[in-house]
């Protein structure tokens, strides 16, 4: 009887066909090109909102150092590289020692009402009270008192006191070139609120 011997076959791993490398790579590509506009919305949304927050915070800022120097700041939207929203004394000279809202190239402010934001009047309807006019050559600012009132530029006095208004800032918000909104009001107390634009409807942050 011979001995038979089996010699074993070794294969090798099977890897990925090129077919199926091809089909994986589509896959990604079209997950990709659904996902990141969606993504780059969401930043360019919350790059307004950070925005937004800032110049609140800037605003309580200079309503504290208002009633600390006895005397009344401004605010005043610079348009540059980069946008910035900066304090102002009562002469209109720029406060140093106070630093800037930087809101980047893409994020704009404006203030008071009749611009181009969204559903103003659905806005103040929710904030139930009368903002003041705010002209071109006006800054809105904070009093001695800590109350909201409007400094005309090159004249040293704050009118309309107590009446409050409203910063509005706006930004690219799509990749379709849509505009995204977001608006700080500030209360007839000097409190200050703020509010985002979702497309239909001014929403309390």
């Amino acid at each position: 009887m011979k001995d038979t011997c089996t010699i074993p076959i070794r294969r090798g791993d099977r890897g990925f066909s090129l077919l199926e490398m091809t089909v994986v790579a589509g896959m990604i590509f079209i997950l990709a090109a659904l996902t990141v506009p969606t993504l780059m919305t969401q930043v360019r949304a919350i790059r307004i909102q950070y925005s937004a927050r800032d110049v609140s915070g800037l605003l309580q800022r200079i309503r504290m150092e208002a009633v600390r120097k006895n005397s009344f700041y401004s605010l005043n939207y610079v348009a540059g590289n980069p946008n910035l929203v900066q304090v102002m004394d009562k002469n209109q000279a720029v406060v140093t020692s106070i630093p800037p809202a930087v809101l980047g190239n893409s994020v704009t402010s404006s203030y008071g009402l009749g611009g181009p934001a969204p559903a103003q009047g659905t806005l103040m309807g929710t904030l139930n009270f009368t903002a003041a006019a705010v002209g071109v050559n006006d800054l809105p600012s904070f009093d001695a008192r800590g109350l909201p009132c409007v400094a005309t530029t090159g004249v040293a006095t704050c009118r309309s006191l107590g009446q409050g208004f409203v910063f509005f800032l706006a930004g690219t918000s799509g990749s379709s070139g849509s505009v995204g909104w977001a608006a700080v009001a500030v209360t007839p107390s000097g409190r200050c609120e703020l509010f985002t634009w979702d497309g239909t409807n001014w929403n309390q942050q």
